[in-house]
C-alpha cells in the first residue's frame, strides 16, 4: 500500500490523505480545452496518458510507483473523459479502488459555457462524442448530465470560456508550476456581472457597493489598470476595509485548504463591466495576498469587452 505521494503507508492503516499533486486526473467538458492543457503538462515534464479507460488506472498508479521506488521523479497525468463511453461509467469504481490503494489522485475539471463550447465544435466541424443523431447541444447536455457529480468533487475547476489557447496554457502551467515555491496559489480574477459570473470561482464578491469610475468624465475611457481610475476606487470609502477584510477570510481558508490538499483557489470580484472598480481591486488584492506560502496571479476576464 502507499500514501498520497506513492510512498509506503503504515501496515493496516486505512489511507485518508489529501489529494496528491503529481497523480491528476483530467476530466470536464468535451471542447474545454483538455488537449491544450495536456499538452502544457506534458511540455513541463510530465508523463501524460489520453483517453485512458478508468480500468487502467491503478495499473498507471503503480507504474508510477515502481518510478519513484527507483528515485525517479514521475508526475502521472491521466485524461479520462467521456470519449470512453461505457468505460467512462466506471470511473467512480475505478478511483474507490485507487484509494484504497493508497492512491489519491487529484481531479482537475475543465468546463466552458455551452454558447463557447458550440462555437468551439461549429469552428472545428466536429461532432460531440455523445451527440447521436440529435444537436450539439443535446450532446453537450448529456455530457454535462453525466459529469455534473463529478465536477462538484473536483479539488480543481478551471473555466476556459474566456481564455484562448495560450492563456490557458499560462493559466495551467502557473497552477502547477514546481512545488519549491508557495503552498497555496490564488487566482484573483475581475469580471462583470453583465457579461456573467466565473463558472470556475470558489469566492465571488461583489463590488457595486463602490462608486462608479464610468461616471466620471476623465476616467470613463482608462480602465483599473490605471492610476487614476486605481486611486479613484482604492479612495472610496470601504474599498481599503473591503481588501483587509477578503485577506483576513483567506487567512483560516488558506490553512483549510492546505490541510485538505486544496493547492489553488479563485477569487472573483466582479463589478458592472469589469473594467473600472473590479480591475483596480483585484490588482490591490493580489498585491495584499500575496505571501511567503501563497503566490497569487491577477487575471482580468473582460478587459477588453465593449
Amino acid at each position: 500500500m502507499t500514501d498520497g505521494s506513492g510512498g509506503p503507508a503504515p501496515e493496516g492503516s486505512l489511507p485518508a490523505a489529501p489529494a496528491s499533486p503529481d497523480f491528476v486526473i483530467l476530466t470536464g467538458m468535451s471542447g474545454a480545452g483538455r488537449s491544450t492543457v495536456a499538452n502544457a503538462l506534458e511540455d513541463s515534464g510530465w508523463f501524460v496518458v489520453d483517453n485512458l479507460p478508468p480500468q487502467l488506472l491503478l495499473a498507471l498508479a503503480d507504474l508510477a510507483r515502481e518510478r519513484r521506488e527507483r528515485e525517479e521523479d514521475l508526475k502521472v497525468v491521466a485524461v479520462v473523459d467521456v470519449r470512453g463511453r461505457r468505460f467512462f461509467d466506471r470511473l467512480e469504481e475505478a478511483t474507490t479502488a485507487l484509494r484504497q490503494a493508497g492512491w489519491w489522485p487529484q481531479f482537475v475539471f475543465l468546463d466552458a459555457t455551452d454558447e463557447t463550447l458550440v462555437r468551439r465544435y461549429e469552428s472545428v466541424r466536429r461532432p460531440h462524442p455523445l451527440q447521436g443523431q440529435g444537436r450539439l447541444l443535446d450532446g453537450i447536455q448529456k455530457e454535462r448530465d453525466m459529469v455534473r457529480d463529478l465536477r462538484s468533487r473536483s479539488e480543481v475547476l478551471i473555466d476556459t470560456s474566456g481564455l484562448n489557447v495560450h492563456e490557458l496554457t499560462r493559466k495551467v502551467r502557473t497552477i502547477f508550476s514546481d512545488d519549491t515555491g508557495p503552498a497555496l496559489r490564488l487566482a484573483v480574477m475581475s469580471f462583470g456581472f453583465k457579461y456573467g459570473i466565473p463558472l470556475d470561482a470558489d469566492f465571488v464578491f461583489d463590488l457595486r457597493f463602490l462608486p462608479n469610475p464610468y461616471w466620471v468624465p476623465e476616467l470613463r475611457a482608462s480602465t483599473g489598470c490605471d492610476a487614476p481610475v486605481a486611486d479613484y476606487v482604492l479612495g472610496r470609502p470601504g474599498a481599503d476595509e473591503f481588501i483587509e477584510a477578503v485577506a483576513a477570510l483567506m487567512g483560516p481558508v488558506g490553512e483549510g485548504y492546505l490541510r485538505e490538499g486544496r493547492r489553488y483557489a479563485t477569487i472573483a470580484v466582479g463589478c458592472t463591466g469589469g473594467k473600472h472598480r473590479s480591475v483596480a481591486i483585484a490588482e490591490a488584492l493580489g498585491r495584499r495576498l500575496q505571501s511567503p506560502t501563497t503566490q497569487t496571479f491577477v487575471v482580468h476576464r473582460d478587459l477588453g469587452q465593449e
